[in-house]
């Protein structure tokens, strides 16, 4: 049986699990979380992959409504509230020689079970009593392949929906696949959103069916076997009820509130209207539903497509504008007429498969007669996520006279259909600036200053003097303030230098900037998660303790912190 140490959990969302300090070790590592999600109003045991030279760990985690207590070594006892919102949660150990970097947790809706080995023989699957539910698995082993029975009935929509790669950094490029009840393979998919599948099943009869899951390794080589390993860890959501593929529109004003309905399948009627409010951001769901949407916040106002708007019937918009809209059905072509005066500056971007979304957008500018001025496809900036390559277009335009332009919107083979959404916004350049860190943790010794190099990107022309800080006030912490003039080498990149005294405790620290002269909200530094195509802005600074030493020739206290070592030990 498990025993579990005492939970001290601060409003803040810090997480203190007690234990005592043994002798000087390398910080913890973490690895993975088994498994690496829960259902909100439930309790679930969790294994901790990774090292720990001290056990009990502390945790943090970045948002409340989670808590953690330590049991035996590299178990946790995580605790979800009932009002948690659905969606992503990073988690940290560490202990007083550092930090882990963190780890993804994610909250759902729906009941979960385990996978339970051996489930590799279609003829003996593990069979599941719901047909809606979250299977936490893990591909263990080179050639791995899990099974699950599910009994649909005809006509019944399956969604069988993995995470894996893209959001769990699973080293694992998923394949799904469903077999009939006499093992024909009926459906596959490998690629739907990044590397994890996806498939939508419509059952022909009533019967049982054969789930089946297996991998190849994300970063490919030269085996010719199905890939598995401690870390291939996923999360397979089978489910006949509501299921959401994004909300329309996609995209509303910040700090507003607003009424988006969802798209997808299954969804009933109830849970079709989803609200937000204007704390709401990154992600929006419902509890009847088995997954949240992802749900952007735009600086600019936001309507709808309305159809018809082909080349006949153009869809006059005013500038600056955020258009939701899908290519549908296929072959579908979108048009927004819009006016400019001679000499304006424009940007025009059509987002989408950096979203998730399956459209590959061309974007077409052309005047009020029709003649093409400029097309682009793909230039890769993937401005939304952070990803390295897109396939969303980013035009910026130049009117050469006063008068009507138009923008066409497609997809670059002809598809179309309801999944097919984009984000249209025509706007001026907006300058800004974002600051980057190069790592999510960092060590300082009492005494002893450390440097954090930070990048400076200055976007659209922006000119601004930055001066770059610590947010808030830290006991025993400081940081003269950083400068980065619009000139010169701090244009773009600049040092901060931090100190701390003997009494500073480790903990969290943002790095922020703020425009001189500007009312305006601070800009956070991010770091980007290794392995994950994600940043934070919460950043660990680990302040060791110096070590008690006994005066010279007091025999009597080097016994007792030698005694006291041993005892910790």
């Amino acid at each position: 049986m498990i025993k579990f140490k005492h939970l001290v959990l601060f409003a803040t969302g810090f997480v203190l699990l007690a234990w005592s300090s043994p002798a000087l070790a390398k910080p913890p590592t973490l690895t993975a979380l088994f498994p690496a999600g829960a259902q909100r109003g439930q309790t679930v045991e969790v294994t901790a992959s990774g090292s720990f030279g001290h056990w009990p760990v502390r945790a943090r985690v970045d948002w409340s409504g989670v808590e953690i207590e330590a049991g035996d070594k590299e178990t946790l006892r995580i605790k979800i509230a009932e009002d948690a919102a659905p969606g992503l949660r990073w988690i940290r150990l560490l202990d007083d020689e550092g930090a882990t970097e963190p780890r993804p947790f994610l909250i759902g809706t729906l009941p979960e079970v385990v996978e339970v080995e051996p489930n590799d023989d279609p003829k003996a699957p593990q069979v599941l009593d719901s047909t809606t539910v979250v299977v936490n698995g893990k591909l263990a082993k080179s050639g791995d392949v899990d099974g699950f029975a599910v009994s649909l009935r005809a006509g019944q929509t399956l969604v069988a929906s993995m995470e894996a790669n893209q959001r769990l950094g699973s080293p694992m490029d998923g394949v799904l696949q469903i077999a009939s009840p006499e093992g024909f393979v009926l459906a596959q998919n490998d690629d739907d959103h990044g590397s994890d599948p996806q498939l939508i099943f419509e059952a022909p009869s009533n019967g049982r069916y054969l789930v089946r899951a297996f991998a190849f390794p994300a970063t490919p080589n030269s085996s010719i076997q199905f890939a598995g390993g401690p870390t291939f860890i996923y999360r397979l959501t089978l489910t006949t009820a509501g299921f959401l593929d994004h909300v329309e529109p996609i995209a509303v004003l910040l700090g507003e509130s607003a009424s988006v309905t969802g798209s997808g399948w299954n969804i009933p009627e109830e849970a079709r209207t989803l609200s937000v409010e204007p704390a709401t951001l990154g992600e929006v769901g419902h509890a009847l539903l088995g997954n949240t949407a992802d749900l952007l916040r735009v600086s600019d106002p936001v309507i709808s497509e309305a159809e018809p708007n082909d080349l006949a019937h153009p869809q006059t918009v005013p500038v600056p504008i955020a258009v939701s809209g899908r290519i549908d059905p296929p072959q579908d072509l979108d048009v927004f007429q819009f006016s400019a005066k001679k000499g304006e500056k424009l940007v025009i971007r059509v987002e989408s498969s950096a979203l998730g979304h399956p459209l590959d957008p061309v974007v077409r500018l052309t005047d009020a007669a029709g003649k093409t001025l400029v097309e682009m496809d793909d230039p890769g900036s993937g401005r939304r996520r952070g990803a390295s390559k897109s396939h969303d277009p980013e035009l910026p335009f130049t009117a050469p006279a006063d008068g009507d332009y138009r923008v066409q919107v497609r997809d670059l083979h002809g598809r179309g259909g309801p999944r097919f959404a984009y984000l249209l916004s025509i706007a001026a350049p907006r300058p800004e600036a974002r600051l980057a860190l190069k790592a999510t943790q960092f060590t300082l010794k009492p005494g002893k200053p450390i440097d954090i190099p930070i990048t400076v990107e200055r976007l659209a022309g922006f000119d601004g003097t930055i001066e770059i800080s610590l947010d808030g006030d830290h006991d025993g912490l400081s940081a003269p303030t950083v400068t980065s003039e619009p000139k010169g080498n701090s244009a773009k990149a600049v040092t901060l230098k931090l100190t701390a005294e003997d009494a500073a405790p480790s903990g969290t620290i943002r790095i922020v900037g703020k425009i001189k002269g500007e009312e305006s909200k601070p800009i956070a530094a991010q770091a980007p998660i290794e392995g994950f195509n994600a940043s934070i802005e919460s950043i660990w600074l680990t302040i060791p303790k110096p070590k008690a030493k006994p005066e010279s020739g007091d025999k009597d206290a080097k016994d007792k912190t030698d005694s006291g070592d041993k005892e910790s030990k």
